[in-house]
């Protein structure tokens, strides 16, 4: 085994402990201190690697596109929005052919506006794409594919290890009380719409912001950090020049100060380089999950 797997089966667990221990409070200081952090850095890696998209100025849409949902107030135009950009994203990254991105887009216009006039709940999507979606599908699709390149029986373990967490606070949800009840009602007040919608999308209708929902917000969001920083030889902190590594810890700290000086300042002005970074990942994300899915088809027309 070796030391990157014991560290990141040790955070994986801490994370999950931590948020059996406090579920209220770990959502609210992980996104305002390893958040900052996470969102400057892999938009820093992404830039570098030219956001896995043919040409730049499509990142500079996307990030236009970020200001631009941060002014709409119906979640449903939200999530057509998000959903729009997430299909041309992964046309841009995955078909090297103009013509046949074209064609794919026009297609990909006709079914969204399609799915509009069934009137399709996109008000789900605009609050989970950007939240638990991207935190915990997209990480396991990242893990997964690592394990898969890596043919390693020990990261699939640790993949087995993260569904075997979700499963537990799903099944023995934590404590529903709050050490700091005024970090429960930030909690609620910012992260709260996650329940609903998500019990739209499983038939619970009465899912509320408890235990349950909050701990599975924080495990997940905490390790979705922990799991980025640990990447070593993939972020390769050595090779990010020192002015800009310098810039990066200096917008990340200001970024937590601002959080404890006013969170709801904070969370605006967070709330907008997360929604920033999600849609630059798009690209990645789309890319990994056909990755993925042709390593899966390979394997299973091999065996």
């Amino acid at each position: 085994m070796r030391r990157n797997d014991i560290i990141h089966i040790g955070l994986l667990l801490a994370a999950l402990g931590a948020a059996y221990v406090l579920p209220f409070e770990l959502l609210l200081l992980s996104y305002a201190i390893l958040g900052p952090a996470h969102y400057f850095t892999e938009i820093n890696w992404l830039h570098d690697r030219g956001y896995f998209l043919p040409h730049r100025g499509i990142a500079l849409a996307l990030v236009a596109a970020a200001l631009g949902a941060m002014f709409i107030a119906d979640p449903y135009w939200t999530g057509v929005l998000l959903w729009s950009l997430f299909v041309l994203c992964a046309i841009a990254a995955t078909v090297k052919d103009p013509r046949r991105a074209g064609l794919y887009g026009v297609i990909a216009f006709a079914a969204t506006l399609a799915m509009v006039l069934a009137d399709v709940p996109f008000g789900i999507a605009g609050v989970l794409l950007p939240t638990l979606v991207h935190v915990s599908l997209f990480t396991l699709v990242f893990m997964t594919l690592g394990a898969v390149r890596a043919k390693s029986k020990v990261q699939f373990g640790i993949v087995g290890a993260y569904l075997a967490a979700l499963l537990l606070i799903v099944v023995v949800p934590p404590w529903r009380g709050s050490v700091v009840p005024a970090l429960a009602r930030l909690g609620e007040d910012y992260f709260g719409g996650v329940a609903p919608a998500l019990g739209s999308l499983l038939g619970a209708p009465d899912l509320r912001f408890g235990g349950r929902v909050t701990g599975l917000l924080s495990f997940v969001y905490t390790y979705h950090y922990l799991n980025w920083f640990i990447k070593a030889d993939v972020i390769r902190w050595s090779a990010i020049p020192r002015p800009r590594l310098i810039g990066i810890a200096l917008a990340s700290a200001a970024a937590t100060g601002l959080y404890f000086y006013d969170y709801g300042i904070g969370f605006l002005v967070l709330l907008l380089i997360s929604l920033m970074h999600v849609l630059l990942e798009f690209p990645l994300n789309a890319l990994s999950m056909r990755q993925l899915g042709s390593a899966v088809l390979s394997r299973s027309a091999k065996a």
